[in-house]
């Protein structure tokens, strides 16, 4: 694989990231916005879009903190990239598994919909984050 082969696919993973994180933050405002119009408590509106929001934020960060510092890699720093980024998609399969735990707690245990609302918006940022990441290592792994 060529260097700047893997520096395009880093950039437009980290342009799909910066994508996701914006339409999330978006997406999080509107709910937020909805839910208070709205004049009545809807707690899982509101902690569904407190979460998407305040993950969107994050992603968005990080994505145009790491653009900067982008450089052509060698072998090291190849394999040091796609350490990381299986190191990542396991974190996001745990973002999964704790929106579950939240959400059927959230459900079962507390009959709380602020906790169910908060599950199922982690939960869907760690499908998508995970679905973004293992994008991005497929195509890393196609062209070694």
């Amino acid at each position: 694989m060529w260097a700047d082969q893997v520096l395009a696919f880093e950039k437009a993973h980290l342009g799909r990231l910066l994508l996701w994180g914006a339409a999330s933050v978006i997406t999080g405002l509107g709910c937020w916005v909805f839910a208070r119009a709205q004049r009545q408590n809807q707690p899982f509106l509101h902690h569904f879009a407190i979460q998407t929001g305040a993950w969107g934020a994050i992603d968005a960060l990080l994505a145009l903190g790491a653009r900067p510092g982008l450089a052509l890699r060698d072998y090291d720093g190849l394999t040091n990239l796609d350490r990381f980024l299986w190191f990542n998609c396991g974190l996001d399969a745990g973002y999964i598994a704790v929106a579950v735990t939240l959400a059927l707690c959230g459900w079962k245990l507390a009959r709380s919909r602020a906790l169910v609302g908060a599950g199922v918006a982690i939960g869907i940022q760690g499908a998508a984050l995970l679905l973004l990441d293992l994008r991005f290592a497929a195509l890393l792994t196609q062209a070694r």
